[in-house]
């Protein structure tokens, strides 16, 4: 029974992760050149525009059920399974979300390492 928790925590890690990174990359992509605007306006300006974009708490807060489900996959499974597989999950997640709803340009390579990464974590659940 403690495995179906840690698979579940690790599923809900990759998705909570993935959501949140897709939010913070789209977020900082509306914000801007940040290093730009903190050389023409400073610092608080650089921090209203990132804090005033609200797709950047909504990254956060999926950051922070990600960090979460960590720690309860961390209490249920082995740290030799949950870290890697949560790691390589969201790696391959975020390929996929990357073209799905950043429409990135992923290449062969990428796509190649996703299928590999994926791979090891079959190889791991066996």
């Amino acid at each position: 029974m403690k495995d179906l928790h840690a698979w579940a925590a690790i599923a809900i890690i990759g998705m909570a992760a993935t959501t949140g990174d897709v939010l913070l990359s789209y977020s900082m992509k509306r914000v801007g050149d940040v290093g730009e605007l903190w050389k023409r306006r400073g610092v608080l300006a650089v921090i209203r525009r990132v804090l005033g974009t609200p797709t950047f708490a909504l990254g956060v807060m999926a950051m922070a059920v990600a960090f979460y489900s960590l720690l309860f996959g961390l209490s249920w499974g082995n740290l030799s399974l949950v870290v890697p597989a949560s790691a390589s999950l969201t790696f391959v997640a975020n390929a996929v979300a990357a073209r799905i709803f950043l429409h990135e340009r992923v290449g062969r390579r990428r796509w190649i390492a996703a299928l590999l990464v994926a791979g090891g974590v079959v190889l791991m659940a066996l």
